[in-house]
């Protein structure tokens, strides 16, 4: 295997973007692209920040012996770009939508299933008002990305079509909740997300007007 090949696999394992990752290194993202198509190669300089980030030695990330390639390539058993792309499909084509609700899988839970070319998601939740759930992607059955959330409603005028709303524009580089910042009206959508696709943590509220009447804390990552 070429270094660029295990450049390429090592950030899709840890979840980035070429974006996120060279914004992650404080470099340009055409620099990574061209690490990944073999047009450069990471000076001194950059191997240290690799090294650091994915908490893999210099070493193992440059050698082209069969023992290191063999252990990077175990360990990348799932395209986390595919992941998310698939994520963002699922996530418009159920609860958001009101689409693909299927029977409980437990007592008096609300289950929504989407599938698609070997990905299947499932996202399982109790209560109404103050509610818990799980979301969850596998592949081939093999479980690969789960988010666990829990909220309520904590005012009047709160909109369940609004919060709807938030979620079908659910944005590429954080695939959990709805973007950043969502308003329309009176309505004003919150969210703030620390770390990455493999493992984070998150919050989301909602305002009418100057009240907050709704709150979710969210967290999840990788399956391995």
């Amino acid at each position: 295997m070429e270094l660029k090949d295990k450049l390429q696999l090592l950030r899709k394992e840890n979840g980035y973007s070429q974006e996120q990752l060279a914004d992650k290194l404080g470099i340009a993202r055409q620099t990574i692209s061209k690490w990944e198509n073999g047009q450069a190669v990471p000076e001194l300089n950059g191997l240290i920040s690799l090294s650091n980030l994915y908490g893999v030695t210099i070493d193992r990330i440059v050698k082209e012996d069969d023992e290191c390639n063999t252990a990077l390539c175990r360990s990348v058993n799932t395209d986390i770009s595919r992941v998310t792309e698939f994520l963002l499909l699922a996530k418009k084509n159920t609860y958001a939508a009101a689409n693909n609700k299927v029977d409980s899988c437990r007592m008096n839970s609300h289950d929504y299933r989407y599938e698609d070319e070997g990905y299947t998601y499932l996202d399982t939740y109790l209560g109404g008002e103050c509610f818990v759930g799980e979301e969850a992607v596998w592949l081939h059955d093999i479980p690969v990305w789960s988010m666990n959330y829990v909220g309520r409603v904590i005012g009047e005028n709160f909109s369940g079509d609004f919060l709807k709303e938030v979620l079908l524009q659910v944005p590429a580089d954080l695939p959990f909740r709805g973007p950043e910042i969502y308003n329309k009206g009176d309505y004003h959508y919150h969210c703030k997300v620390d770390g990455e696709f493999v493992w984070f943590q998150g919050y989301e509220e909602i305002f009418y007007r100057d009240e907050k009447i709704y709150e979710c804390f969210f967290h999840g990552g990788a399956i391995r």
